[in-house]
């Protein structure tokens, strides 16, 4: 008898990791605090890297997953005419941009996004 307790406790408990498993990949780990889905990916019409005359590095701050990445990305990339990539590792933001950007208005998305901008630099091309 003592056994068959001991099983349906294990069982129990091995069902419990595998839903939290699931659960995870599913919606992701929400370091940012949330448990969401993770955002669905805004991708640009234009693909065309040549189309991007002007080339920027963006300093983020408070990206730590890739939820919070696609989340700048997002952002950028649901306007007309801006492409961008985010890098966590490095906390920065790829813009390329059909017309020169303006930093003010850059940090205006990057704030709706829920981040800060640190810093932004023109990289010549």
């Amino acid at each position: 008898m003592g056994n068959i307790a001991v099983y349906i406790i294990l069982a129990l408990i091995i069902a419990g990791a595998v839903y939290g498993t699931v659960r995870r990949v599913r919606h992701g780990s929400a370091c940012c605090g949330e448990h969401e889905a993770a955002p669905k990916k805004v991708r640009v019409s234009d693909t065309n890297k040549n189309n991007y005359p002007y080339l920027y590095e963006l300093r983020v701050d408070g990206m730590h997953c890739a939820n919070c990445a696609r989340r700048v990305e997002n952002k950028f990339n649901s306007n007309e005419g801006l492409w961008a990539s985010a890098d966590i590792g490095e906390k920065t933001v790829t813009l390329r941009s059909k017309k020169q950007a303006d930093e003010s208005y850059c940090r205006e998305l990057v704030s709706d996004a829920g981040y800060t901008l640190l810093s932004m630099k023109q990289i010549n091309t």
